[in-house]
């Protein structure tokens, strides 16, 4: 497969694409909430991808295989995708898909502090560190502001998707800080959904009953979760990251929060006001301004 060094208009359409289909997916989760507990389903959506996964893996002739000295690296990002999930399915129980989308898509702003620390070449600047400050303003913004008509403001389901951005962040940390780094992302992906589903499903009695009020439409977000999203969707994400620059494709995060507020709106009638497109933009132009590539240095004649 041809690599290229920078993203065409074929790319271009392709992570528009995407972060709309991300922006979607806080839609369905929101709605699938309704006819099945958050936790439990979350725990059906990664076994149901453990199969799906694992099919197209043995498919292209890949089937999921252990590499030396990954188990305890691939225990550790299943269980962190397991405390993403939780957190975020909850978040969507709990507050807004507007709220969730500004919150939960934070992400490169934790990952780019804790990248500071913890992974060679992953420095702050001082573009980044505007970035972050930005970002963090927004994010605050959101969390702090609790009033607007028809907002359904919940303190927890901010903190919830505060969690979920965090253990994110987690997850790309486990990914490039581990001996995971070594496998092929498919494989980092079904180490995720196949950790996280018996632990989803075996805290799932925590948070209720498993079923709520059950209806066609829920069974209907579920299969789309499992096939769209779970295994087509981050599968493609993955070809697009092997594919083009990974700071280009990052550089599309900002397009997500932004659909995900306009869908919440557009198809679930939420309040979007002043305090939620404010804290939208300024996350938006922080995400922006962390994964923007540095200028190349040019030479100077001596």
């Amino acid at each position: 497969m041809e690599r290229k060094d920078h993203i065409d208009a074929f790319g271009v359409a392709a992570l528009i694409a995407f972060s709309g289909l991300l922006g979607f997916n806080q839609v369905v989760i929101k709605v699938v909430n309704e006819g099945l507990q958050p936790v439990f389903w979350a725990g059906l959506r990664s076994a149901g991808a453990v199969l799906v996964l694992g099919l197209w893996m043995t498919a292209r002739g890949r089937p999921p295989r252990i590499a030396p000295g990954t188990v305890w690296a691939g225990l550790l990002i299943g269980a962190v995708f397991s405390v993403e999930f939780v957190f975020l399915f909850l978040a969507l129980d709990l507050t807004t898909v507007t709220r969730t989308s500004v919150i939960f898509y934070s992400m490169p702003v934790w990952l780019a502090l804790a990248g500071h620390v913890l992974l060679p070449g992953e420095r702050i600047t001082r573009r980044k560190a505007l970035g972050l400050a930005l970002a963090f303003a927004g994010v605050a913004w959101a969390i702090v502001d609790r009033g607007g008509p028809g907002g359904q403001a919940s303190l927890a389901g901010d903190l919830c998707a505060l969690g979920a951005a965090f253990g994110w962040a987690g997850i790309a940390l486990c990914a490039r800080a581990t001996p995971l780094n070594r496998v092929a992302p498919e494989m980092q992906l079904f180490w995720q959904v196949t950790v996280s589903a018996p632990i989803l499903l075996a805290l799932s009695p925590l948070f209720g009953p498993p079923v709520r009020e059950l209806a066609p439409v829920h069974l209907w977000g579920l299969g789309f979760q499992i096939v769209v999203i779970v295994s087509f969707g981050f599968v493609s994400w993955l070809w697009l990251l092997s594919r083009y620059p990974a700071s280009g494709v990052a550089s599309f995060s900002f397009l997500t929060p932004v659909f995900g507020v306009a869908l919440g709106w557009a198809l679930l009638g939420e309040h979007v006001g002043p305090s939620v497109l404010g804290a939208l933009v300024l996350v938006a132009a922080g995400i922006v301004l962390i994964n923007r590539p540095a200028r190349a240095q040019v030479p100077q004649n001596v």
